[in-house]
């Protein structure tokens, strides 16, 4: 009887021998990788060789996407993770120990908000918040205890800009790791290494992809020991990102900055226009108005950014009414998609506050932010025109 199946039909079969190459970065999904032997195996984990092994411990897409990140930050080794926050969490598990203190912006991302406030105390880890805006109000929260300061460059979503300079002074003078998040500044606008910062995050999932089709993140350190243990807690808890979503990434950085160029010219003519619709308070840093505005000049130039954050009168119900009127519009709790998407702070990012925390920080229920895209800004005046229309 004949053989139907060949005997080694169950192995893998390397790509064909091409004297023309691929255009596109090829994307490698392999779980694992296989060592010719016990000594090459040993030798990639001690370092003294490179090659992969199992991809919760790198795979290639990673390294391409990380390098090129790297190569915008103007550092080396950086880490891609599975999530922005999952990012977070490797840097503030990998640094931090029991006892320790951290000082986190009083403004950040809410789910960061949510990690120093509710889960690092688990692990016996306390925090201060303090107003990132006044260095001193970062200096004033430093105790005996503190070994680390968070803030974002600028806030998510009130937009207020860090005074990145006293910051990193301040982090400096007291031996503390100055942790960064530029998700919304990006090294187009903003490079946190330049001033002193010790470590930068990224949620790759915004503006680096530009698609809301992968969802990633990156860590990157500048001394060797807080990368290698930043890099295990990554490996030990399963912190990792998939290969796809790391090739899905490459593809949309491809296009980074025309798009980031695009959505921030925009964004500041938007900005003016929900103005003179009769918002009742619009935050953008490119604006005379903005209580920022001097020191991100200063801090960014000419980058303000494709994100605008703006107030309407009324509670809940001219939130509704406002964002029904604009049916073709994003209403999504994300932000830098390639289209412009509107989020409402009270009902996604901060709904873990209470009225009056929200309060506090200017958030109110007619407070909404826009991730502006690379629409004809035409095409965005008359939506949200509509929206202001329905009110």
């Amino acid at each position: 009887m004949s053989k139907d199946i060949p005997d080694n039909l169950v192995r893998r079969t390397a790509f064909p021998h091409s004297v023309s190459r691929a255009v596109v970065t090829p994307l490698q999904p392999s779980v694992v990788y296989a060592s010719p032997d016990p000594d090459t195996l040993d030798s990639q984990y001690d370092g003294t060789a490179f090659g992969y092994t199992y991809s919760r411990e790198g795979h290639p897409n990673a390294t391409v996407l990380a390098q090129k990140i790297d190569a915008m930050e103007g550092c080396e080794g950086g880490l891609i993770t599975s999530t922005g926050m999952s990012a977070v969490t490797a840097v503030m598990l990998g640094l931090l120990q029991q006892g320790d203190h951290v000082i986190g912006g009083n403004q950040l991302y809410g789910r960061s908000l949510r990690m120093l406030t509710q889960e690092l105390p688990r692990y016996g880890i306390t925090h201060s918040l303090a107003d990132p805006t006044d260095a001193n109000a970062i200096e004033a929260a430093i105790t005996p205890a503190t070994q680390m300061i968070l803030v974002e460059v600028v806030s998510n979503p009130t937009l207020r800009v860090a005074d990145m300079d006293g910051i990193a002074k301040i982090a400096k003078a007291h031996g503390l790791i100055l942790v960064v998040d530029n998700t919304f500044t990006t090294p187009r606008a903003y490079r946190p290494f330049d001033i002193g910062a010790d470590v930068v995050i990224h949620s790759i999932t915004k503006l680096l992809s530009g698609h809301s089709d992968a969802m990633l993140g990156y860590v990157a350190a500048k001394a060797p020991e807080h990368r290698e243990a930043i890099e295990g807690t990554i490996v030990t808890l399963g912190l990792s990102g998939s290969p796809y979503d790391a090739w899905m990434a490459e593809r949309g950085m491809m296009s980074f900055h025309l798009r980031y160029d695009r959505a921030e010219e925009n964004a500041a003519i938007l900005a003016d226009h929900l103005a003179d619709l009769g918002a009742k308070r619009v935050l953008y840093p490119g604006r005379p108005d903005h209580p920022d505005h001097n020191r991100a000049g200063a801090l960014l130039g000419p980058r303000f950014g494709n994100m605008v954050s703006f107030e309407i009168e009324g509670g809940r119900a001219a939130a509704n009414a406002f964002t029904r009127a604009m049916p073709d519009m994003a209403f999504a709790p994300t932000l830098g998609d390639i289209g412009t998407t509107v989020s409402h702070a009270a009902s996604s990012s901060h709904r873990g506050l209470t009225p009056e925390g929200r309060a506090e920080l200017g958030m109110s229920e007619g407070f909404f932010r826009v991730s502006v895209g690379v629409e004809d800004i035409s095409l965005l005046k008359d939506e949200f025109a509509k929206g202001f229309a329905a009110l």
